[in-house]
């Protein structure tokens, strides 16, 4: 989608030649005149239209306009979420018309605001297209995103078309089939990021895997026909010397519980449990564009979780990266089992923070639902970073507790830890067998289970959380230049 900014006053939208003028309205008390201020003075005074958040209004070919179409979408009072929802209503409501030039016109030049409708417009524009012929690409192919004054926020712009490709390449890995997403396959599209300068990529596979002492990934691999595949991707935008940001993403191309097999109904999302890896994806892709003075590394292990005769077992004892061997109790609490020794291996880079993100445990839909995701950390100022960087992106999260106590259903006879402990606070207990290989440095651990896709009708990966990544990454980019030394004028 090609995206444009600019300046855009009521009375010069009156005058742009599209096929849809998309106007937000909220319910503060607007200075604008001319013929778009009269058509909504009209509208409201007939009942037609109201400025409550969710109300809408289409016309088609308004009389005096240049636009072959007219919705006015109202935000009541202008709050992030209500923006979010107006833009995508009527972004949604124009894919059904033959609009391929499509205008937003904001009320304010509000940077928050610019970017989540941004978003909102392309997400609600995407229309998924690899496995399916049939499926007429988006007719939605030029957006303008007009504001009262297009210099101020040219910054904001830049980021929110950066952001809006990252999500864009998360939504699509997110949403391709397992035998069109497999960890090879994941391989070639992140090395496909290394044509970007800044991005470069390295392959593992099983046999470099098990030089490292990797034994717990490797071991939820060994009964898959796809070969297992670990991913380190590296953005430099800094100084060699300047510690990195580690982001960790669980890569499951698909499933199936292994040996302790899942239920068969709604099996087929489980294509959907690599969505951490393609967060991490996003997120790179989008650092491309935006180019921070910033550090960052991927590391994604990806692999397929199968059954078969090489299949893990319940009971068998593996032993990680980090030298702790782990008891299986549940081969179905895969996501771990790869993550950790990712963890271990992240130590290596000595980071200022590590961040693992993971569709790990249903316990965290059931706990939070499918507004935020679950947010752990072992360390407060990351913790407060990551949840002000999901309040600023609305890729909304919530602080979990961490307290030891709920790590003693983990205690084993047989290994140093178990993979599982009972079915209460499951999400909790998960996030305590991660912590347990991340002891090395600042840590948080994003469980979303309940945020990477959606189900039902609307089926399909949302792209999260890389807006909160990415908000949190050029946190660590804008304090770096905050307090690095002043050159010297000598």
């Amino acid at each position: 989608m090609n995206l444009e900014l600019q300046t855009l006053s009521w009375a010069q939208a009156a005058s742009l030649q599209v096929d849809a003028l998309i106007v937000l309205v909220s319910q503060k008390q607007n200075k604008h005149t001319g013929l778009l201020s009269t058509m909504l003075s009209q509208a409201e005074k007939s009942g037609d239209f109201n400025r409550s958040a969710g109300q809408s209004m289409l016309w088609w070919k308004p009389a005096g306009l240049k636009a072959q179409r007219l919705v006015f979408a109202a935000t009541g009072e202008g709050r992030p979420q209500d923006v979010r929802q107006a833009v995508t209503l009527a972004v949604q409501a124009l894919k059904k018309t033959k609009s391929a030039k499509v205008a937003i016109c904001l009320e304010e030049s509000h940077s928050k605001q610019l970017v989540i409708a941004t978003q909102a417009a392309a997400d609600a524009a995407y229309v998924y297209t690899h496995t399916k012929p049939s499926a007429k690409p988006s007719l939605i192919s030029h957006l303008i995103i007009g504001v009262p004054d297009a210099k101020s926020s040219q910054q904001d712009f830049v980021h929110a078309k950066a952001q809006v490709s990252g999500v864009a390449l998360a939504r699509e890995w997110g949403n391709r089939p397992a035998n069109h997403a497999t960890p090879d396959l994941l391989a070639k599209a992140a090395k496909g990021l290394a044509k970007h300068a800044s991005i470069s990529c390295e392959v593992l596979g099983l046999k470099e895997v098990l030089r490292l002492g990797m034994g717990s990934f490797a071991a939820v691999a060994q009964a898959s026909a796809e070969p297992l595949r670990f991913i380190v991707l590296n953005y430099k935008g800094a100084a060699a010397s300047q510690a990195p940001v580690v982001l960790v993403g669980k890569g499951i191309t698909f499933d199936t519980g292994g040996i302790s097999l899942k239920p068969g109904p709604g099996m087929d999302e489980m294509k959907f449990d690599m969505c951490g890896a393609a967060s991490v994806l996003g997120t790179f892709e989008a650092l491309a564009h935006l180019k921070p003075k910033v550090n960052v590394v991927g590391l994604i292990p990806a692999c397929e979780n199968m059954p078969g005769g090489r299949a893990l077992k319940p009971g068998d004892v593996v032993t990680s990266m980090s030298g702790q061997t782990i008891e299986i109790l549940n081969t179905d609490a895969e996501g771990r089992l790869v993550l950790c020794d990712a963890l271990t291996y992240a130590k290596r880079f000595k980071p200022i923070a590590v961040i693992d993100i993971a569709t790990l445990t249903g316990a965290c839909v059931i706990a939070l639902g499918h507004l935020r995701s679950g947010l752990y950390a072992t360390d407060e100022k990351l913790a407060q970073q990551l949840l002000q960087a999901g309040e600023q992106s609305l890729d909304l999260c919530w602080r979990m507790p961490l307290d030891d106590e709920y790590a003693e259903g983990l205690k084993s006879n047989f290994a140093d830890v178990a993979n599982v402990a009972d079915r209460a606070a499951g999400s909790v207990t998960a996030a305590k067998f991660l912590q347990r290989f991340a002891k090395d440095f600042p840590w948080a651990h994003l469980d979303i289970a309940g945020t990477a896709w959606k189900s039902g009708a609307a089926k399909g990966a949302t792209g999260r959380p890389v807006p909160a990544l990415l908000a949190y990454v050029m946190m660590q980019a804008n304090m770096s230049l905050k307090t690095s030394p002043l050159k010297s004028k000598n």
